[in-house]
């Protein structure tokens, strides 16, 4: 595996914006909601509506890449646009404390506990935005496709004790008063209609094995964060291998006749060199084993970080010309799957 397999290079090379693809139809936001804040720490998500005449809109869930280390929703918010101008759907995007959060104190379940979260909150509170909480899908690139990928696959994995006693369980950020992990666990209460992984990571036991926690990692520097384990220094992959699993999409797969998961859209660059090919065929034919529906594309001539916002040395232009056609089958698959 690659030393650094699984990290968006947004930030560091920005150089400026583009405009956001030209509007089908307007659009109205809602910006920097504030939806929990774990330890006094405010998590932000910005809201997209489209100016249109349907009451009750699907709604697309967006996290953001960045190794889990660097960037907030920003790098999104051209897909976010983009996405609510040319549909009839809510798009969600989404911050997340990152490890480098708080003193670099925040672990790896706590960044899954926020997603998870976080889709609590859109479930519980959509609706005062026109928003329909049966009709969700969830997105993500890079680390936040890891997130996305989480989210479907792992979201009856809740507990109220979390990651403090075994057998390991997430308890997410935000949950309303009246209700517990447990409970929406049993209910299914973070089912999806559907899930688009751009260029995501799969499983967290690799990363580490590609020297994630050392120096090694430039990702820590550029975060200004000393280099640590993801789970801190009591817990590493030789000695707790079932922390590292617990936390890697790939190891809740199973098959359609025990659990029928969501269609899924993964997709990858033909020359990602972070989140490769093989990885998401890997992935990809995990899936297709256990006859759990997958929809799979490889980008010929795109690299890592396709989908950022604005313009990128990196990368070798704007938003608008690189995502295409990528954004063009994302709003197929929605479109076929929401049945607009």
């Amino acid at each position: 595996m690659r030393p650094f397999a699984f990290y968006s290079v947004i930030t560091l090379f920005f150089v400026s914006f583009c405009s956001t693809v030209l509007a089908d139809h307007e659009i109205k936001h809602f910006r920097d909601i504030v939806w929990a804040s774990p330890k006094n720490f405010d998590l932000t998500l910005d809201i997209a509506i489209p100016a249109t005449k349907t009451k009750q809109k699907p709604v697309l869930v967006i996290f953001h890449g960045g190794g889990w280390l660097l960037n907030n929703k920003s790098i999104m918010t051209d897909l976010a646009n983009t996405i609510a101008t040319r549909t009839d759907i809510i798009t969600v995007n989404v911050n997340y404390r990152l490890l480098s959060d708080i003193n670099n104190t925040t672990t790896v379940n706590e960044i899954v506990e926020d997603a998870l979260g976080a889709m609590v909150w859109v479930k519980n509170n959509i609706k005062r935005y026109g928003g329909d909480p049966d009709k969700i899908a969830v997105t993500g690139d890079s680390a936040g496709g890891h997130l996305a990928a989480m989210i479907t696959v792992a979201g009856r994995n809740l507990g109220s004790d979390g990651f403090d006693e075994q057998p390991l369980r997430f308890k997410p950020t935000y949950l309303p008063k009246d209700m517990t992990a447990e409970e929406i666990s049993q209910k299914d209460g973070l089912k999806i209609r559907a899930a688009i992984l751009s260029y995501a990571g799969y499983s967290l036991v690799e990363v580490a094995q590609g020297n994630f926690e050392t120096a090694q990692n430039p990702f820590w520097k550029w975060a200004n964060a000393t280099p640590r384990r993801m789970f801190g220094e009591k817990i590493n992959l030789a000695d707790n291998p079932e922390y590292y699993q617990a936390v890697s999409p790939n190891q809740y797969l199973v098959n359609n006749k025990e659990y029928a998961l969501p269609p899924q859209f993964v997709l990858v660059g033909e020359l990602d060199q972070l989140t490769t090919p093989a990885r998401a065929t890997a992935y990809v034919e995990q899936l297709k084993k256990l006859q759990q529906p997958v929809q799979f594309k490889i980008y010929s001539g795109k690299g890592h970080g396709f989908l950022d916002s604005g313009c990128n040395d990196y990368n070798k232009g704007c938003f608008k010309d690189l995502s295409e056609p990528a954004v063009t089958d994302m709003v197929k698959f929605l479109n076929d799957v929401f049945k607009l």
